[in-house]
C-alpha cells in the first residue's frame, strides 16, 4: 500500500529521486556538524538551531519539488518570459531597497514572514528557463548574429549587470552557465568566442571604473583584498584566512576522514555550514566522501543527459540540460573553491549547504526536470501499452 502511495505521488526518474533523498540526509548530517558550535553560541545554547532550520527548509523543498513535477513542461516554457522579467525586477528592487548582509545587498525581505530571498538565485533559475525558450523558439535563426545577439544575449547581460555590482563571482557564473547552454543550443562557436570576449572586456571595464571612482566601496575592497590574496599566497594569510581554514580542513580528513561529528576546523572556518560545506565534509569523511558527493553530482548530470535524449521536443531537452548544467557547475564551483583551486565565491553546495533561497531555486529545478520525466516516461508506457495491444492482435 505505502508502495503503491509513493509510486503514485512521486513520478518521473527514480535515480533523480533518489540522488534528491542523498542530498537531503548528507545535507541534514553535515550542516548539524559544521554549525553546531556556531548555533550554540549564538543561539543561547540550542545546537539544534541550523539543524532545525535546514530541516524545515529541505521539507518545503521536497514539496516545491512534488508540486513542481506535477506541472506540465509547457507550463514553464509559456511563462518563461513573464518569469525572467519578474526576476529582473527584483533585482532592481534589490538594488535600491535590498537587504544589506556582511557588505553586500543581495537580500529582498518578504514582509510578515521574515523569509529572505536572494534575488540573483531566482534570476538564475529564470534566465535558464528563458534561454531553453529562446533557442527553441528561434532555432531556425540561430545562424544570425542579430537575432541571437538581442533575444538571447541581451537578457544575459541585464540579469548580470545588475547583479555584478554586489556579486561579481554570482555574474560572472550566470554569464559563464548561459555560454554553455548556447553552445548546448548550437550556437556558432564564433559567436560565443565574441560574447565572451565582450563579457570578458565589461567587467575589466567595470572593476576598472569602480576602483578609479569608488575607491572606498566595501565590494570594491573585498574584490581587491581577494586579488592580492590570490597573487600574493604566502604575504596574505588574513585576506586568505577562510581558504587557509578549508585546506587545513581538507588536509586533515586523510581517507576516511575524523567521523561524522568531529569536525574541529568547523570551530575556526568562517561560513563552515554553507560557502565552505564541502571541506567539512571532506574533513569528517575523508577523501572517501568527497568521491562519493563528486559522484553523486557526476549521476545527476547523467541522469539529466538522460532525461533530456528522451525528449522529442527542443524545449524540454534544453530545459533539463541547462537545469542540470546550473547546478552541477555551481556544485563543482563550490569544490573548487573549498580546495583552492578557485577563489572564494560564496557559492553554496546545491542541496548540501545550510540555505534558503538556494534550497527553493533547486528545488524547483528539480521539480522541473522532473516534470519532463514524468511526461516522458508516461509517453514511453503509453506506447510500450499500444505496441502490445497491436501483438495480441495479430492472430496466431
Amino acid at each position: 500500500m505505502a508502495d503503491v502511495t509513493i509510486k503514485r505521488f512521486f513520478k518521473g526518474d527514480r535515480y533523480l529521486w533518489g540522488l534528491i533523498a542523498f542530498f537531503m540526509l548528507l545535507s541534514l548530517l553535515s550542516v548539524y556538524s559544521s554549525s553546531v558550535s556556531v548555533a550554540y553560541a549564538s543561539h543561547h545554547g540550542n545546537t539544534f538551531y541550523f539543524l532545525r532550520s535546514q530541516f524545515i527548509m529541505l521539507m518545503l523543498g521536497l514539496l516545491i519539488i512534488v508540486v513542481t513535477h506535477w506541472i506540465p513542461y509547457i507550463r514553464y516554457m509559456q511563462f518563461a518570459t513573464i518569469g525572467l522579467v519578474v526576476a529582473i525586477l527584483l533585482l532592481v528592487i534589490t538594488l535600491f531597497a535590498g537587504v544589506s548582509i556582511n557588505q553586500a545587498t543581495r537580500w529582498l525581505e518578504i514582509p510578515v514572514i521574515g523569509l529572505r530571498l536572494q534575488t540573483s538565485d531566482l534570476a538564475k533559475v529564470a534566465l535558464v528557463i528563458y534561454l531553453a525558450r529562446g533557442l527553441t523558439v528561434y532555432q531556425h535563426e540561430l545562424n544570425n548574429f542579430r537575432v541571437v545577439t538581442m533575444k538571447l544575449v541581451v537578457p544575459v547581460g541585464i540579469v548580470c549587470v545588475l547583479i555584478m555590482s554586489e556579486n561579481l563571482s554570482t555574474a560572472v557564473m550566470i554569464f559563464m552557465i548561459s555560454m554553455i547552454i548556447l553552445f548546448i543550443g548550437r550556437i556558432p562557436i564564433k559567436f560565443i568566442l565574441a560574447y565572451v570576449g565582450l563579457g570578458v572586456a565589461v567587467v575589466i571595464l567595470f572593476a576598472s571604473l569602480l576602483l578609479v571612482f569608488k575607491k572606498d566601496n566595501n565590494r570594491v575592497q573585498v574584490w581587491k583584498n581577494r586579488i592580492e590574496a590570490r597573487i600574493n599566497k604566502e604575504n596574505s594569510a588574513d585576506a586568505n584566512y577562510q581558504a587557509n581554514q578549508a585546506n587545513i580542513a581538507i588536509s586533515t580528513g586523510k581517507i576516511f576522514g575524523k567521523l561524522p561529528g568531529k569536525s574541529t576546523q568547523r570551530n575556526l572556518l568562517p561560513q563552515s555550514n554553507s560557502d565552505f560545506i564541502f571541506a567539512i565534509i571532506v574533513e569528517e569523511y575523508g577523501l572517501f566522501g568527497a568521491v562519493i558527493v563528486i559522484m553523486a553530482y557526476l549521476a545527476l548530470m547523467y541522469r539529466g543527459v538522460q532525461i533530456a535524449r528522451k525528449c522529442d521536443y527542443a524545449f524540454p531537452a534544453l530545459m533539463v540540460l541547462g537545469l542540470t548544467v546550473m547546478i552541477v557547475f555551481q556544485a563543482f564551483l563550490h569544490m573548487m573553491v573549498a580546495v583552492g583551486i578557485a577563489p572564494v565565491t560564496g557559492q553554496t553546495l546545491p542541496m548540501i549547504s545550510w540555505g534558503r533561497t538556494s534550497v527553493i531555486v533547486i528545488s524547483f529545478a528539480l521539480g522541473a526536470m522532473l516534470s519532463v520525466s514524468r511526461v516522458m516516461n508516461a509517453r514511453e508506457r503509453q506506447e510500450r501499452l499500444s505496441e502490445e495491444e497491436q501483438t495480441d492482435k495479430i492472430p496466431a
